[in-house]
């Protein structure tokens, strides 16, 4: 199933509806399918065509982490955790705080 949803967004990417929303969903749906690695580049496409998107942010941090990336997710997480603090998503923002936290603890 989570391969027929990677293949159907790839099948989007460089269309007319080419952008963040299916560059984020098509990362989820590659972190869902267990390509961490193929995530993050889809995330930081996301945040190409919208560096604003605090989601996007999240995942990006998740996916980094998942592939080995610690201080990658550390610096997702920061970035994410300022642009969330300035669009007002407070739900984001304490999210990414947590996860930020947990990866400072653990070391790496």
């Amino acid at each position: 199933m989570s391969g027929d949803l990677v293949e159907r967004l790839r099948a989007g990417v460089g269309g007319p509806r080419d952008g963040a929303l299916l560059r984020f969903s098509l990362g989820n749906a590659l972190l869902a399918a267990g390509d961490p690695r193929a995530a993050v580049e889809a995330l930081r496409a996301a945040l190409e065509f919208d560096p604003r998107y605090s989601a996007a942010w999240k995942s990006l941090g998740k996916a980094l982490e998942l592939h080995g990336d610690r201080e990658g997710a550390k610096r997702a997480y920061a970035d994410g955790i300022r642009v969330a603090d300035e669009r007002g998503d407070k739900q984001a923002q304490k999210e990414m705080q947590v996860f930020l936290r947990r990866l400072e603890r653990i070391g790496g």
